[in-house]
């Protein structure tokens, strides 16, 4: 069993790289990959620890792209070398992008009551602060009952403190990975059709972009999910990944390696990735 969706503190987790790595060899994973939100510093962290334990990690990115007009995300994996110079240099610029938009967040939340500074979500957030950040002082500070609370109220895209940021768009997501020596995938697919739209309405515009892979085993996906995409992958000749989507207990449901009890991500999607990379 495998587990190549997962996310450290350095990102929106809650399990540092250490402990991300700890967690797996007690779940008996044959093979981790970490795939934290435009940073690869829980990677870099993680991994002189897995090489020490004898445990398999792969690289990987979780990237925050803009798709017809709406936020999409894309996987990345660097399965026969590190990402480039140039790719590690691209996400440094994302960053500063991020930070900018947690500035007007931080401003807009205080202009609706909600005293919540920019150091606080920066000292919860480490090399990435973002919006669960920001929800989890929320819920701390007694201005909403729960995350899910904090992002339907005021974090999520429609809602009223919404702050938007500049993102690269799919098609320059998806190049950016490939040029920096990585596969693209597309994770928890069962999330991208909105507004009465079909996943096959989609695919050609992701297609054409240089989409290789599609994450067919999530933890949002039921066994009818799974089968759909499979299909799918087949029908466009895309790559299959896996995983948990797992941010320790951020998602206390979600379980490292089986997900919501749903999930069983056989090391043959890994060998095959490589193959096919």
């Amino acid at each position: 069993m495998i587990d190549l969706h997962t996310h450290t503190d350095e990102s929106d987790g809650t399990y540092t790289p250490a402990q991300l790595i700890e967690e797996a060899l007690s779940s008996k994973l044959e093979a981790l990959g970490i795939t934290d939100h435009d940073t690869l510093a829980g990677y870099d962290a993680a991994l002189p620890l897995a090489q020490a334990a004898g445990l398999e990690l792969v690289c990987g990115i979780e990237l925050s792209t803009k798709l017809r007009g709406r936020s999409v995300h894309l996987l990345g994996y660097f399965l026969h070398q590190p990402p480039s110079q140039a790719f590690r240099d691209w996400l440094r610029e994302s960053q500063l992008s991020r930070r900018d938009r947690n500035v007007r967040l931080a401003a807009k939340l205080r202009s609706m009551g909600i005293e919540i500074s920019l150091e606080e979500v920066e000292a919860r957030g480490k090399s990435l602060a973002g919006r669960p950040h920001f929800a989890q002082l929320m819920v701390e500070k007694g201005y909403v009952k729960d995350t899910r609370q904090a992002f339907d109220d005021y974090l999520d895209e429609s809602a009223k403190a919404y702050v938007d940021r500049s993102e690269p768009t799919f098609r320059e997501g998806v190049q950016r990975i490939r040029e920096g020596g990585g596969l693209p995938s597309l994770p928890h697919p069962i999330r991208v059709p909105r507004n009465g739209e079909a996943f096959e309405d989609v695919m050609p515009e992701m297609l054409d972009a240089g989409l290789q892979a599609i994450e067919a085993y999530h933890s949002d996906h039921s066994p009818d999910d799974e089968r759909f995409f499979e299909i799918q992958a087949k029908r466009y000749n895309l790559a299959i990944t896996g995983g948990s989507d797992f941010h320790g207990d951020l998602k206390p449901h979600i379980k490292l390696g089986t997900g919501a009890g749903n999930l069983c991500v056989p090391h043959t999607v890994l060998d095959r990735l490589r193959n096919g990379a």
